[in-house]
């Protein structure tokens, strides 16, 4: 009987830990940075003022858009299940502000939700 309350008490315990750790993980960020075309910064840098014309191009066009934050990392951006490319083809190549659903996964950031602040 003693071990089977070990058990349980640590079996409740590890529960507790992981739903703790999954809604730590899902936290809202906000980030100040530069709007990319995800295709052209992953393949070969691209980015800049010499490349929103392009980046714009590209993210009109449907290809991931994402945001190089003034942090150094880069987030890929999402609305609420939908792309965002129509309303940040215009920010290509310059600093906005985003808020959102911060989510991480095997090394990729990614914001869902994201609004642009003004």
């Amino acid at each position: 009987m003693k071990r089977f309350m070990l058990w349980s008490v640590a079996v409740v315990v590890a529960v507790f830990v992981t739903v703790w750790s999954v809604r730590a993980a899902e936290e809202t960020a906000t980030v100040k940075g530069e709007v990319l075309d995800m295709a052209c910064y992953l393949d070969h840098g691209a980015h800049g003022e010499k490349h929103a014309a392009c980046a714009a191009k590209c993210i009109e066009s449907g290809l991931p858009v994402g945001i190089k934050g003034e942090d150094g990392k880069t987030y890929l951006l999402i609305g609420e299940h939908k792309p965002l490319n129509s309303e940040l083809a215009q920010y290509a190549g310059k600093t906005i502000t985003v808020k959102g659903k911060l989510v991480s996964r095997d090394g990729i950031n990614m914001i869902e939700n994201a609004e642009i602040q003004k």
